[in-house]
């Protein structure tokens, strides 16, 4: 989901920084291999052209449109455009292409076909790296929008728990009319066909377009679903598969989402606690339940009288925050600008600054996927979900509430789930979560590791972070880059439970936030602002 975003992705401290190198350079389009499988690609229907993101030319990366289907079920119907980005491998060990997807859903994965600097050992160097739009994402044609003045991603919102009934009614208002503007907005009939089903076989389409008999992937969050989701569909089509930070397809989205209900609300417990271990620095005290009952009383406080200019109200207080609990990145930075605010009054106007509106395209997809991929319940049983999870786990309930309430009123059809099963699949699939994860709960990785007899499951023990892997962390980058070198994993551990523990990624040093990290020219800004859309 779209909360704090930008302090997150302008400060994507301790993550690996891709800067063009020759390891990670695209090679010229007509270059050719001992494979060959180069020279296929450049027979394929795609015609590839300069990026226009200054991001991806520094890269040397290429782009091209890649038509598809609007209905698979109609091949020779309506089309629409994925965009596509790629940057070819240097090295002659030639293996193969290989697609990223951020997460989301409704995140941009263009720029992620510089994801292979990143993989240790040089081993990136050996693919063909591919970002992409999902369709109705970014620069795919067309781009769903479906209302960028939204009320519910404003400034100047009721609270978020409805401790009255015309908050209630508030919030169900503005939910409900976000929904049918989406309805109307829709004039190329996109809603009916945004299901993940259909994004796994935009995937198989680019995977025909490039020539290659097997598709090479890797999924953060959300695109681990839709990496379960291609290899059900396509079992004989899968090659090296890695899935990070991953989704219970069971539970997509509706339970999946009070699961996370519940699992921010336990790391922002760890997170306060860090900021009591580190009491010399932010001076909040050394009592982190004292601290959480400060939270609580700063944000009754902000609902009576909201700080800068009314920017900062308990929700926005609440999106800034969330971020603690999605990654250790900007623990530093997000817990000094709020130990200023809790000890001074001051820094309101910062902390607002990384609140408020946030990317409508993406909100939009993130709906259209999640409202049609499965049944949504009714508002009876929704409220009283939110109410029995809000009375031990307060922190996002409410807020990831009414951040889904659009699929309440969805107007294309919800489906029947599909469903996902690893049986057929003979590749061996990594997959990588940490402990704590709370927006991919870790039982979700377990139970995939479960449903894909062939998968192997790294554990980040006792983590917080989603989707952490190539963060510098040598126990995972590493078994990450020789299963990609070679294909090959180490035998599974029996029984229901990980079968390598890790360090997971470790909190950064405790700081006044003065001294300014970049992770800029990384790829972790770009999957944060793609794994924040969907929560």
């Amino acid at each position: 989901m779209k909360r704090s975003l930008t302090i997150l992705a302008s400060l994507a401290v301790g993550a690996a920084v891709l800067v063009p190198t020759a390891s990670s350079t695209a090679a010229p389009a007509a270059r050719t291999t001992a494979t060959g499988a180069a020279g296929a690609a450049e027979r394929a229907p795609l015609v590839w052209g300069a990026c226009e993101s200054e991001r991806l030319q520094n890269a040397g990366a290429q782009c091209a449109m890649l038509t598809v289907p609007l209905d698979y079920a109609k091949p020779a119907g309506k089309k629409i455009k994925i965009a596509v980005s790629r940057v070819l491998h240097t090295d002659a060990d030639y293996k193969g292409m290989i697609a990223v997807n951020p997460g989301g859903p409704g995140g941009s994965g263009l720029g992620l076909a510089t994801l292979g600097g990143a993989i240790p050992n040089g081993v990136g160097a050996k693919y063909d790296w591919y970002g992409f739009d999902p369709r109705g994402v970014g620069s795919s044609e067309p781009a769903l929008s479906c209302n960028p003045n939204y009320k519910g991603a404003g400034f100047n919102r009721p609270n978020y728990v409805p401790t009255k009934p015309s908050i209630m009614s508030w919030w169900r208002k503005v939910t409900r009319n976000y929904a049918k503007a989406c309805g109307k907005a829709d004039a190329r009939r996109l809603l009916n066909h945004m299901k993940t089903t259909d994004v796994a076989r935009d995937l198989d389409s680019l995977r025909k377009a490039v020539g290659q008999k097997k598709l090479n992937y890797y999924g953060f969050s959300y695109g681990t679903y839709l990496g379960q989701v291609y290899a059900t569909l396509f079992p004989k089509r899968v090659g090296r598969f890695v899935w990070d930070g991953v989704l219970n397809a069971k539970n997509a989205f509706y339970k999946a989402n009070l699961e996370q209900n519940v699992q921010f609300d336990k790391n922002m417990n760890v997170y306060f606690r860090w900021l009591a271990k580190n009491n010399a620095t932010y001076h909040l005290g050394s009592d982190w339940k004292a601290i959480k009952k400060g939270y609580y009383k700063l944000r009754k406080k902000l609902d009576r009288t909201p700080a800068a200019g009314g920017k900062l109200g308990p929700d926005e207080l609440d999106d800034v925050m969330l971020g603690a609990g999605y990654y250790v990145y900007g623990w530093a930075e997000i817990g000094a600008a709020y130990a200023k605010l809790v000890r001074t009054g001051d820094g309101a106007d910062v902390l607002a600054q990384y609140a408020g509106p946030g990317d409508d395209n993406g909100f939009a997809v993130y709906n259209g996927v999640q409202c049609t991929d499965a049944k949504w319940p009714g508002w009876q049983k929704t409220k009283a979900d939110a109410w029995r999870i809000h009375r031990k786990h307060p922190f996002l309930t409410w807020g990831n509430t009414w951040y889904n309430a659009p699929c309440l009123n969805w107007p294309a059809k919800s489906r029947k789930a599909f469903a996902v099963s690893g049986k057929k699949v003979k590749s061996r699939i990594l997959l990588i979560g940490e402990t704590r994860d709370a927006a991919t709960v870790f039982t979700g990785a377990l139970a995939t590791r479960q449903a894909f007899p062939s998968s192997y499951l790294i554990e980040g023990v006792g983590g917080t972070t989603h989707s952490g892997s190539l963060s510098g962390i040598a126990c995972t980058d590493n078994l990450v880059a020789s299963y990609l070198d070679t294909g090959k994993l180490p035998a599974r551990k029996p029984g229901k439970r990980s079968d390598r523990k890790c360090d997971p990624v470790p909190p950064p040093p405790a700081s006044t936030g003065s001294e300014r990290r970049s992770g800029a020219d990384g790829f972790r800004d770009l999957l944060i602002e793609a794994q924040l859309i969907g929560r």
